[in-house]
């Protein structure tokens, strides 16, 4: 009798990839985060054909990134709208960074569609990474190491 084989990537970029590495995943995450939450509303805005939006909020709800909540327009058949659990608004910052690296790496020429402000100061911010302390660590200073004995520090092949 064989052993059931652990199919989840050990690698957890690989795990989150796997739930949202997908273009349409990812916009319809920033949409929300705009405070989007119903269908027609993210078909409209994103252009996605309605398969493929019903299929990615599908698997969202399904990952836990979304949570599916029915209304009832007055006179109108039961819909559903979409709103962000807490895992899905910890995707904020994933979206933040993929967006600074955007602005930087690809830039448009006209600027940057949207700006990161903080909302108690109005001052743009940056993500970065910070220490134990909250004090920013410059990029250049931070190694991903694998944790030792862990599925990242195996050799793999022959």
């Amino acid at each position: 009798m064989s052993t059931p084989v652990d199919t989840q990537p050990a690698c957890s970029i690989a795990r989150t990839l796997e739930l949202v590495g997908d273009r349409w995943a990812l916009l319809i995450l920033r949409d929300a985060h705009r405070g989007t939450t119903r269908f027609a509303d993210f078909r409209d805005v994103l252009g996605i054909a309605p398969n493929i939006l019903s299929s990615r909020l599908a698997a969202l709800v399904e990952s836990g990134i979304l949570e599916k909540v029915d209304y009832r327009p007055e006179g109108q058949r039961t819909r559903s709208s979409y709103h962000l659990t807490p895992a899905g608004a910890d995707l904020k910052i994933v979206l933040a960074a993929l967006q600074q690296w955007g602005d930087v790496h690809v830039p448009r020429e006209e600027g940057p569609t949207v700006l990161r402000r903080n909302t108690r100061t109005e001052g743009l911010v940056d993500v970065g990474f910070l220490d134990e302390q909250g004090r920013a660590v410059p990029a250049e200073d931070i190694v991903f190491e694998p944790v030792a004995g862990g599925p990242a520090d195996q050799v793999l092949g022959p």
